[in-house]
């Protein structure tokens, strides 16, 4: 009895002692089993495994520290406080020296690579760019001579933090085609790029940064696109970004009106910067299943501050992605209707232009407000194109053109016209070609009728205005058309 005593007053005291160690033992055990508990009830693909956590601490683990502070520079003070030799101290970096958007062939041994660059990099200093072929095979030299890069910048001063850089990059031989005359399948192999700061920015430094810009796998090149294969398409749209809050019924009447003018060997390259919203994306669809459309997000590129929402990088990065897709490339507006003469076809007008690589086009500049009188009280079931029928008639003013070109013979381009093509431009097309501007009415998601007129002529804001049925003519045929290309599926598309 004695001894139970004894061993019970042990026990009590072993605990008593160990009170804060055995709290901490409960709790933990407390803590696990209710985890245990409600993770039985979390959805299986919120369920954690040994190895995400093992993932999530490695990815803890493996994150690079951050670069050392430069060291901080002491003004000196020399004789006695007369002469002061002052330090300066450089902290982070303005802008990233090369911003790649794309990189594409543009024969068997040259390549574009098309980007941006900082802006005063580029207009106070002197970067290089230097491309160097590396290829994956190893009964050829494994690397090619280093060429410095032909720069262009297309966008006519027009950019703000960042500039648009198209860079040339061709080789004395043909690179990753297999054989010395393209007839390969393709040997494989990477482009790589560098970019020299040459001093820009900081005297004492040439920052030079390197990347991969584009990676051929073996046998993936077809080398006949370049030399003798016809293109895929006669006619391929290049737009501008996109942005804002569209309306789509334009975009629909849009995208139908150029779909019959252009035909069946035909393709529009959109670019999303915003303004593909849903309204527009169910537009787009029908067209896109059947091939007519490529649609392209590059709401990414709004981070990178350039002008227009970078319209000159987009437009660059879509001439040389489809450079040897199309026969012709055409750049303008989605509220611009391209228009030939009824007895001309689009086919026609371009074999009389063939011996030119870049025409530009005469704009017709439309009211955006003024309606017939006619159409009182029916305007909202009217096409844009039906209903806006007045054009600006102000004569002795310099109006935008927009353009096409054979882009084979083109290196790099702009918004309304290229400054870089191998051939003749002509701008002498009046009565062959034009286009019609509805300026502002895309971006309108309201009715655009806002005064109606009895006129065949009037001064509406101190612009003489004419009436011109030339598209409202022409509008049942699209509606046909669209009609017997994709069905009803359009009919309630809302403003």
């Amino acid at each position: 009895m004695v001894k139970e005593m004894k061993e019970r007053k042990m026990f009590v005291g072993v605990v008593w002692n160990c009170a804060a160690e055995l709290k901490l033992f409960l709790t933990a055990l407390l803590f696990l089993c209710t985890l245990a508990t409600i993770l039985q009830f979390l959805p299986s693909r919120l369920s954690l495994f040994p190895s995400d956590l093992r993932l999530c601490l490695s990815t803890i683990s493996s994150s690079p520290p951050p670069l050392p502070p430069p060291p901080h520079q002491l003004d000196h003070i020399l004789q006695g406080g007369a002469f002061v030799k002052r330090a300066f101290n450089p902290l982070g970096s303005a802008a990233y020296s090369f911003i790649q958007m794309g990189a594409y062939r543009g024969g068997l041994n040259t390549f574009a690579v098309i980007g941006l660059a900082s802006k005063p990099l580029q207009v106070y200093a002197k970067p290089t760019y230097q491309c160097e072929w590396v290829s994956s095979t190893t009964n050829q030299s494994s690397t090619k001579s280093a060429v410095i890069a032909q720069q262009i910048l297309p966008d006519w001063g027009y950019g703000r933090v960042y500039t648009v850089v198209v860079l040339n990059c061709t080789f004395s031989d043909p690179v990753g085609v297999g054989t010395v005359d393209g007839s390969g399948s393709g040997s494989g192999g990477k482009l790589i790029l560098r970019a020299f700061s040459n001093g820009g920015g900081d005297r004492d430094f040439n920052s030079t940064v390197e990347m991969e810009a584009l990676r051929e796998e073996k046998g993936s090149v077809n080398a006949s696109i370049y030399t003798t294969s016809p293109p895929k398409y006669d006619y391929l749209y290049c737009g501008s970004s996109l942005y804002g809050n569209l309306s789509p019924q334009r975009v629909r009447e849009w995208i139908a009106y150029h779909a019959k003018l252009f035909g069946e060997r035909s393709h529009f390259v959109i670019h999303d910067a915003g303004g593909v919203h849903e309204g527009v994306l169910e537009v787009l669809k029908p067209w896109m299943e059947r091939g007519y459309v490529t649609l392209q997000d590059v709401r990414e590129q709004e981070r990178f501050d350039g002008y227009y929402h970078n319209q000159f990088l987009v437009v660059n990065d879509c001439l040389h992605r489809y450079r040897f897709m199309a026969k012709w490339m055409f750049f303008f507006d989605v509220d611009e209707f391209i228009y030939v003469p009824p007895k001309s076809t689009i086919k026609s007008v371009l074999d009389s232009l063939s011996e030119y690589t870049q025409f530009t086009i005469e704009q017709m500049p439309m009211s955006n407000r003024l309606c017939l009188t006619a159409d009182a009280g029916k305007t909202y079931r009217k096409w844009g194109m039906e209903k806006l029928v007045y054009r600006d008639a102000k004569r002795g003013i310099r109006r935008d053109r927009k353009y096409a070109v054979q882009p084979r013979n083109v290196i790099a381009t702009g918004v309304h016209m290229s400054q870089n093509v191998v051939g003749k431009t002509t701008h002498k097309v009046e009565g062959r070609i034009k286009y019609f501007h509805y300026h502002g009415t895309v971006a309108n998601r309201r009715e655009p009728c806002r005064q109606l007129v009895n006129a065949t002529e009037v001064n509406f804001q101190d612009t003489p205005y004419v009436l011109d049925t030339t598209l409202r003519d022409a509008a049942p045929s699209i509606k046909r058309f669209e009609f017997k290309t994709i069905g009803t599926v359009l009919q309630r598309t809302p403003q």
